[in-house]
């Protein structure tokens, strides 16, 4: 089994890392063991280059002159340590490859702690590091797509990662970086853990996100019960876009995927469990994605980007105009 590609953003402390803000490491982890300063590429243009070429699958049949190439930047959320976070990009990169995704999956390790109610300290050095995957990581992929070759990166936050993915966006934007030209193709986010009201058409902390990436993809569950107001760690916010959904006024570029249904037939049905869960990696209700067949078949349509959103085979379209996750 290929190695797997981290980007690090915790300090090292005795030859180990801690969850604090750190400089960006480039680490090649081997197969079932945990991130650590040993896996760290000396040089980072290798570690870039490796990645450009465990990337590119093969020609693209809608232009035979270029190879294509397909990168998916997964970014963890809260409370997630660096075990579970490579276990997850473990299952993550199992499960589309056995949807038929061909590219590879990166995974951005900002300093979350493994304390359940570190989430303000969390989401403080969330904040503190996020802008180091722009600056280190999606601009210098972006400096080395090559006329003969594109690359399309995307990427994946999972509850708090939403939250780096905004911030890194719009920080990189406040900081009117040199070659300002970079950009994403698909955003997809699961149980955000950021305010729905937050991703309306003209809001100044998403206004980034729309302006480079070709479209966001937010997966809704009603039942996320670490979502939920009365959760004390988030005593006070507003209903977040991982529970509620997008609010009504938002892009063309977004859209929603409404899984409260499907999920609450997961949930209650040992069969239906049995044959679509291959994994569970955290809360059930807040995690069950990962390790799921019918959202990794999702996922990798919206990657591929071939079909319409409202056609994609894993979605029905419910009386009231809204797409869902659904089993055929």
């Amino acid at each position: 089994m290929p190695a797997h590609f981290v980007m690090c953003a915790r300090a090292v402390k005795n030859g180990a890392f801690i969850p604090e803000p750190g400089p960006s490491m480039f680490l090649l982890v081997p197969e079932g063991e945990r991130p650590s300063p040993k896996h760290a590429v000396s040089r980072s243009d290798l570690w870039f280059k490796k990645l450009r070429r465990a990337s590119v699958w093969g020609m693209d049949a809608r232009d035979g002159a270029r190879e294509r190439g397909d990168l998916l930047v997964f970014v963890h959320g809260f409370n997630n340590d660096q075990q579970l976070v490579m276990e997850r990009h473990a299952q993550l990169r199992r499960d589309l490859t056995a949807a038929g995704y061909k590219g590879e999956v990166l995974s951005f390790d900002w300093p979350s702690n493994d304390k359940a109610l570190n989430y303000i300290e969390d989401r403080h050095d969330a904040k503190t590091t996020a802008m180091q995957l722009v600056t280190d990581g999606i601009r210098a992929l972006s400096a080395q797509q090559r006329p003969d070759c594109t690359i399309n990166i995307h990427l994946l936050g999972h509850s708090t990662g939403a939250y780096v993915i905004r911030e890194a966006f719009d920080d990189a934007d406040d900081s009117r970086l040199a070659n300002n030209g970079w950009a994403v193709s698909q955003i997809v986010f699961i149980a955000g853990d950021i305010s729905s009201s937050s991703m309306e058409q003209g809001d100044s902390s998403t206004d980034s996100l729309y302006r480079h990436c070709a479209r966001i993809t937010n997966y809704s569950n009603l039942y996320d019960s670490v979502l939920k107001l009365s959760n004390a760690k988030r005593l006070g916010v507003a209903p977040r876009v991982g529970r509620v959904g997008l609010p009504v006024e938002v892009s063309t570029k977004a859209v929603n995927v409404d899984c409260t249904e499907y999920f609450a037939l997961l949930n209650s049905n040992e069969e239906i469990k049995k044959t679509d869960q291959s994994a569970v990696l955290g809360s059930f209700d807040h995690s069950w994605h990962i390790g799921n067949q019918l959202f990794a078949r999702d996922l990798f349509e919206t990657l591929r980007g071939d079909l319409d959103r409202a056609v994609i085979p894993t979605r029905s379209m419910g009386a009231d105009g809204k797409l869902k996750l659904a089993r055929s």
